[in-house]
Formats: structure tokens, sequence, C-alpha cells
């Protein structure tokens, strides 16, 4: 399985992105996914992680109310739609395909990565 993360970019303190994660070689519709993050110096950390239908999510605290995520399993593409964007939040964003039905907080929980996209917020 290959994950391919896009659409960060460079934007000003509370500017919107929504991040697209187009996943290919096979299916992930039978796989939890998640979002990480990770900004320089920094572990790579948690953000979101929804279950293999869309219906369950999970987020982070610090994202909470500001980040949703979402996928098209007919598209194999999951989102992460980010709104009211700090200057925190900047950090490679990374895809994930879970270890199964995987959708937690941990790194270990999941078995695929994708290159990451920069994202950049200025305040």
């Amino acid at each position: 399985v290959q994950l391919q993360a896009s659409g960060g970019g460079l934007v000003q303190a509370g500017d919107s992105l929504r991040l697209s994660c187009a996943t290919s070689g096979r299916t992930t519709s039978n796989n939890g996914m998640g979002w990480f993050r990770q900004a320089p110096g920094k572990t790579r950390d948690f953000v979101a992680g929804i279950s293999m239908r869309g219906l369950y999510s999970n987020y982070a605290d610090s994202v909470k109310g500001r980040f949703t995520i979402s996928r098209d399993n007919a598209l194999n593409t999951v989102y992460l739609q980010m709104n009211n964007l700090k200057p925190e939040d900047t950090a490679v964003y990374f895809c994930a395909g879970g270890r199964g039905a995987s959708f937690g907080a941990e790194p270990s929980q999941y078995n695929y990565w994708g290159r990451g996209t920069q994202v950049t917020v200025s305040s």
C-alpha cells in the first residue's frame, strides 16, 4: 500500500487547509486510518483517526473542534479539514494506514506510512 499526502502549504493564523491522503496498491477500506504530525525536533504526534467505514473518529485534544477527519472509500482517500489554524499547528503531516481496524493514537497501531506534507502557519 502506498500513501500520498497532499494539500499542505503556507497560511496565516485563522486560515483553513484541507489535506488529502490518496492510497494505492490496494484498497484501505478495511483499515482504520490516521493523521499524525511532526514538528522539527519533536516526536511524531497523533492528530486524528477514523474507523474503516468512517462512522467513528478520535482527535488529539489540541485539535478538537478545529480539525475534522473524513474518508471516501470509493476514492481510497482520507481527508483532514483544518480550520482556525494556529502557529503551533506547523508541522509535517503524515497519513497512516492502521493495522486492520486500528485508528488509535499510537504510531505502533499503524502499518503503512506515506510521505508527509508540510503545513506552515504564520502568526
